[in-house]
């Protein structure tokens, strides 16, 4: 078997294609795998070895490497973890005929619990917005919908309108690997998706652009970046002092679909989550506000006036 760049070159592209064609990678995600996997066959070269000749010891030398650079943990889990499934997918192909990453550890991670925003602070993130003025009311919407639906930046700027069914008040959305689901959308949501609408209906829109809901001046579709902004600068007109983004308002809609009853399930069924296992960090959130109920509520944790 051939060992040489070309052929190396040869398995990374069958790799691309595996990870577009049969896992369903979006763009985005193809590219964060390819430049964690480049990491690695950067380092390999460095070093002198071949993907085919790389053992265990390798494999863990080059993750200490991550920590020495001062990569964060978080990070350096997310790279070991691409480097696992590129070693699998060697296997699986045939171009070796062992895994070296199977015993491949990342580093451990502390519970790290997301930051929400009460329905009281989403209240407050609208109304500090300058309704006045042109983007308004689409902002206005754009907070709504995450936090009402509960998408992904990413699912909110590729929404369409041909996706929105409003006399039976759900949405359908794209998501991760191209997945379609139904998700129901508030009365609120629509009301403000319609106040949007009203300056939407007066835009030039460019060719091709038509169907998406978020637009710009310029009537083209919204990049995630702008959204990241926009939110942003809002939390500090609101005064709000956490730090968020746009995936706070995900948590946010999950959190307090938790605490007010919804089944676990169907709240992995509206985020999308492929495994439960994702969802299931929700109720850890859940469990840290019940604790702080329990201190300052329980007669054994209340002081004595």
């Amino acid at each position: 078997m051939e060992t040489g760049k070309n052929s190396q070159t040869n398995i990374v592209r069958s790799y691309h294609r595996y990870l577009k064609l049969q896992r369903g990678f979006s763009p985005n995600t193809l590219d964060a795998y390819q430049r964690d996997l480049r990491k690695l066959l950067d380092y390999l070269e460095h070093e002198g070895k071949s993907v085919y000749k790389v053992e265990l010891a390798d494999l863990q030398h080059f993750a200490a490497t991550l920590h020495d650079i001062g990569i964060h943990p978080r990070s350096q889990c997310r790279i070991l973890s691409g480097v696992r499934s590129f070693f699998r997918f060697m296997q699986m192909d045939g171009w070796r005929e062992d895994d070296p990453s199977e015993l491949l550890e990342s580093p451990v991670l502390g519970e790290h619990l997301p930051e929400v925003l009460s329905a009281e602070e989403v209240d407050a993130l609208e109304e500090s917005i300058d309704l006045s003025k042109w983007e308004g009311p689409r902002n206005k919407a754009i907070i709504e919908v995450l936090f009402s639906c509960g998408l992904r930046v990413s699912e909110l700027v590729n929404l369409k309108l041909s996706s929105l069914y409003v006399e039976e008040q759900y949405v359908k959305v794209l998501g991760k690997g191209s997945k379609e689901r139904l998700v129901p959308i508030s009365p609120k949501a629509l009301k403000e998706l319609n106040n949007w609408f009203v300056d939407r209906n007066l835009m030039k829109i460019k060719p091709g652009e038509e169907d998406f809901v978020f637009l710009n001046r310029r009537g083209a579709h919204l990049t995630r970046t702008m959204i990241l902004i926009m939110i942003k600068r809002q939390a500090v007109e609101a005064g709000i002092t956490k730090t968020i983004s746009p995936h706070t308002l995900r948590h946010s809609f999950a959190t307090a679909l938790l605490e007010g009853g919804a089944d676990l399930r169907a709240i992995q069924a509206m985020l999308g989550h492929e495994s439960i296992g994702t969802t299931e960090i929700y109720t850890h959130i859940d469990m840290s506000t019940l604790r702080q109920e329990i201190l300052e509520h329980h007669p054994r944790n209340m002081r004595k006036e």
